[in-house]
């Protein structure tokens, strides 16, 4: 009988205060031989790629969970209750045509058991910090329909919690308001208040059909994301119609996802970078186990050191390319014939 450890051996507070790729490896190993030992989904997965704890040596040799398994599986690295559990928006299955009413196979659902709540918000509020300064210097507004229109969404959660830590008044959620915001964000820009709208990318087009804006003290931050409302665009017209519209310099971006606790983030031209606790490594599309050069295409796996609970290494069906100054791009997403491999995608 398979017996599960009771405690990490790392303080949560190590993983945030992390200042050297050296310092990082070395959490990211105990971290490693901490989810095998605990979490029986990651623990079957090594054990068929060949790899445990004798024979990880190194980051690069540690293998990386397929998404996927958020999907059909519980992926947890601790017995403790979860405290919330946050579910992905849902794709169509295989198995259903776009609309269909097959029930059992409408649609695949990532969920993610968040056993300890502090963590997912200790990453994005030190995160936020990092990358923009003060929550409290900002009106935070939010244009999320989609998310809002469904229980379950970390993005949500997060967002609603650096609404309350502006301490602003003026910030806050709008669903269909377009005039309401639209009015909003004039009145800071008259005020020279310094805002961040958040937004799903259809959203936002939505906005800029209605009002075009000249905005100088406003940053916007897409969250990606057409869930079908609109076409799908390439980054580079996307982003040319939104800095056109809104009349900004550049578009920022946040790379996050259901199964992660944290969050990387690109301040313009779709370059992101990460948090000290998370790292990407672009992986081979022929073949799973093996990396690529920086600067050359290939899926996109990320190490998150907040998922201690559940899962750190993830590989995910996204596509893109590293830079040598460890920073990303992200250039599209795998198809189902795209994805190599795949006998190693199921237990």
């Amino acid at each position: 009988m398979r017996t599960f450890a009771k405690k990490i051996l790392i303080p949560t507070a190590d993983i945030f205060a992390i200042s050297s790729h050296k310092q990082f490896e070395k959490i990211a190993l105990k971290v490693f031989r901490f989810q095998y030992d605990n979490n029986l989904v990651y623990q079957q997965f090594c054990d068929l790629v060949k790899q445990n704890k004798q024979t990880v040596k190194s980051v690069k040799q540690i293998p990386f969970l397929p998404i996927q398994f958020f999907k059909s599986h519980e992926v947890v690295s601790t017995t403790d209750a979860p405290e919330t559990i946050f579910t992905s928006s849902g794709t169509t299955s295989p198995l259903t045509p776009e609309g269909g009413t097959d029930k059992l196979h409408e649609v695949l659902r990532s969920k993610h058991y968040v056993t300890d709540i502090t963590l997912y918000e200790q990453s994005y509020q030190q995160a936020f910090s990092q990358f923009y300064g003060n929550i409290e210097d900002y009106t935070i507004l939010a244009l999320l329909p989609s998310y809002l229109e469904r229980q379950g969404s970390s993005l949500i959660h997060m967002v609603e919690d650096l609404i309350q830590l502006s301490k602003n008044p003026d910030s806050g959620f709008y669903l269909n308001e377009y005039n309401a915001l639209v009015e909003k964000l004039m009145q800071q820009e008259q005020e020279g208040k310094n805002v961040l709208l958040i937004g799903v990318t259809f959203a936002l087009l939505d906005l800029i059909e209605k009002q075009k804006f000249h905005l100088e003290n406003t940053i916007i931050m897409e969250t990606g994301g057409m869930k079908g409302r609109r076409k799908e665009m390439i980054r580079e017209e996307l982003h040319e119609i939104l800095t056109t519209g809104f009349g900004v310099k550049v578009i920022h971006s946040e790379y996050g996802m259901t199964e992660l606790l944290s969050q990387a983030y690109s301040l313009g031209e779709g370059i992101f970078e990460c948090p000290s606790w998370m790292q990407i490594h672009i992986r081979d599309t022929e073949d799973p186990l093996t990396y690529i050069a920086n600067g050359k295409t290939g899926g996109i796996n990320v190490i998150d050191l907040a998922n201690i609970n559940s899962c750190s290494f993830i590989a995910t069906q996204d596509l893109g390319k590293k830079h040598n100054n460890a920073s990303f791009e992200v250039l599209g997403r795998f198809d189902n014939s795209d994805i190599r491999g795949c006998n190693l995608m199921v237990l």
